[in-house]
C-alpha cells in the first residue's frame, strides 16, 4: 500500500472522493427511481439531501487536503514513478479541465434544484405545479453529477493510476 488506501500514490482524501464518485451514481439512480416509479417522494428528498450533505463535506475536506496539505495536485502527481513527460502532463491537465467544467457546474445546478424543491414542494413532498420545473432541473443535475463522477474517475486514472509503479 502506498499513500492512498486504494494503493496508489495519492492521499487518503483523494481516494475517499474517488470512492464517493463510484458510490454516488447508484444512490442517485435509486433516488430517481424512488420518485419516478415508486412515488416515494420523501425518500427521494431525503436521499438527495443526504447525497448533497455527504458530497459537500467530502469535497470540502478533499479541497483542503489537496490544496493546503498536499500542496496541489501537481505535488501528488510528482510522486509518480516514472514521472510524466510534458506531453503526458498536458493531457492530464486537459482531463482536469474537462472534469472541472462538470465539477463546478454540478453544485450550482444541484443547489438550485434542491433550494427550489425545498421551498416549492410541501412537506411531505408531493407533485405540484413546481414539478414541471423540478423534473428538467433534476435530470440536468443528475446528468452533470454523473458526468462529474465519470470525468473525475477518468482524471484519477489518468493522473494517478495509468503507468504508475
Amino acid at each position: 500500500m502506498r499513500d492512498g488506501f486504494l494503493g496508489f500514490r495519492t492521499s487518503f482524501m483523494l481516494d475517499f472522493v474517488v470512492v464517493a464518485l463510484v458510490v454516488v451514481v447508484p444512490i442517485l439512480l435509486y433516488s430517481l427511481a424512488a420518485a419516478k416509479f415508486q412515488k416515494r417522494f420523501p425518500l427521494h428528498r431525503n436521499l438527495q439531501l443526504l447525497l448533497a450533505a455527504v458530497l459537500l463535506v467530502a469535497v470540502l475536506a478533499f479541497e483542503v487536503d489537496l490544496h493546503y496539505i498536499q500542496g496541489g495536485w501537481r505535488n501528488v502527481v510528482a510522486k509518480r514513478d516514472p514521472p510524466f513527460t510534458s506531453e503526458e502532463m498536458a493531457f492530464v491537465q486537459r482531463m482536469l479541465g474537462i472534469h472541472l467544467v462538470f465539477a463546478i457546474s454540478t453544485p450550482i445546478l444541484w443547489a438550485l434544484t434542491l433550494t427550489l424543491a425545498l421551498t416549492k414542494f410541501p412537506n411531505p413532498p408531493v407533485p405540484n405545479a413546481h414539478s414541471r420545473w423540478h423534473k428538467p432541473l433534476g435530470w440536468a443535475s443528475a446528468l452533470v453529477l454523473t458526468a462529474t463522477s465519470i470525468t473525475g474517475l477518468m482524471f484519477y486514472y489518468t493522473a494517478f493510476v495509468r503507468g504508475a509503479n
